[in-house]
This record gives structure tokens, C-alpha cells and sequence, in this order.
């Protein structure tokens, strides 16, 4: 008897961490939406997202959507399209965007290519290297969910950020939502 109440306090406190855990970090995935962009940087640095061959998935094609948008609403911005090559991508995630925006009408003499990172730390290490060094802010497009980790990541590399939230795909929304209270819970306690 006594072993079942040392359980049931021991799967209570488990699911409260649990419960506690989800409300911090979905608090920070609202949160890491706001401010949104209004232009002030001139750079807006576009996350890439997974390429099928060479054609964009859903989840990027709805970042290049909001990074479409953008680009119209302030045609003095430019943009920082960053992602690299993955094993079964034909190109980069950069390239494959680059030819999207062309496509939809934005002039290639606003793109900076980044396509060698592999993961988010090094989509924004790698961009802030090929921008000035005397930027100090950007904007960055990518899906709501993954905002507050990039903008987190941003923030430890010395930049200001504000946001462009790009739509997630329903079908996808739960599962990557999930796995990114995760990956934030592990970058806000990395260095990383």
C-alpha cells in the first residue's frame, strides 16, 4: 500500500513537471513572435526548411510565402536566405529558395546565399558572417513555432531581432511544435 502512494506521488510530481514545462516553454514560443518586423533592419535572414530534390516542402514554401510578402511590403530589406545541402536534397535549402523568391518576382541583387549550415545555430553563426560588422539587428522569417529558439540563438550571437512568422503546415504542426519545446528547453540551457 505504501509503495502505491510513493507512485502516485512520484507520477504526480512527473506529470506536474511535465505540465509546468509546457506552459514555460509554450509562453516562449508566444512570446518569441513578438516584436513583429516593421522594416527597421535591412536584413532579414530566411531559415530554410527541408527541400524535396528541388523543390521546397510545405513547411518552407509557407516561410518564402511570408518572406515573399515581406520583401514586398519593404523593398529596401534585404534578404539572407540560409540553409545548406542535406543528403537527400539535390541542392541547397538557399538555392532552392533563391529560385522561389526569383520566380515570384524579387530581384536577385537583394539575396545574400548562405548554404553551408545544417542546423539553426549555424543558420544564424553563418549569416551573421556574411552581413557587416556593423549590423546589429536583423529580421527573422521562419515558422512561429521555431522563432523564439532562432531569435534565443540570435540574441547569444550579440544581434537584436524582431519576427515574421511564417504559417506551419497542420499536418506537421503537433509533431514539430512538440519537438521544438525540446530544442528550446536544450538552447536555453546550452550554449547553443
Amino acid at each position: 500500500m505504501r509503495l502505491k502512494k510513493i507512485a502516485a506521488c512520484v507520477l504526480a510530481v512527473f506529470f506536474g513537471v511535465c505540465l509546468f514545462i509546457w506552459i514555460l516553454t509554450g509562453k516562449w514560443m508566444a512570446d518569441g513572435k513578438k516584436p513583429k518586423a516593421d522594416g527597421t533592419y535591412e536584413y532579414a535572414l530566411v531559415l530554410g526548411a527541408k527541400v524535396n530534390g528541388e523543390t521546397p516542402s510545405l513547411s518552407l514554401q509557407y516561410r518564402l510565402e511570408a518572406a515573399l510578402q515581406y520583401a514586398e511590403q519593404h523593398p529596401h530589406v534585404k534578404l539572407v536566405l540560409s540553409g545548406g545541402q542535406g543528403p537527400d536534397e539535390f541542392i541547397s535549402e538557399a538555392e532552392a529558395m533563391k529560385r522561389y523568391l526569383v520566380a515570384h518576382g524579387i530581384p536577385e541583387n537583394r539575396f545574400i546565399l548562405e548554404k553551408n549550415s545544417s542546423s539553426t545555430y549555424e543558420n544564424i553563426l553563418y549569416s551573421k558572417k556574411l552581413l557587416p560588422p556593423s549590423t546589429k539587428g536583423i529580421t527573422i522569417i521562419t515558422s512561429g513555432y521555431h522563432l523564439a529558439r532562432a531569435r534565443k540563438i540570435a540574441g547569444r550571437l550579440g544581434l537584436d531581432t524582431d519576427a515574421v512568422e511564417a504559417e506551419t503546415p497542420m499536418v506537421v504542426r503537433l509533431k514539430l511544435t512538440t519537438r521544438e519545446r525540446l530544442a528550446l528547453l536544450k538552447t536555453a540551457f546550452s550554449q547553443k
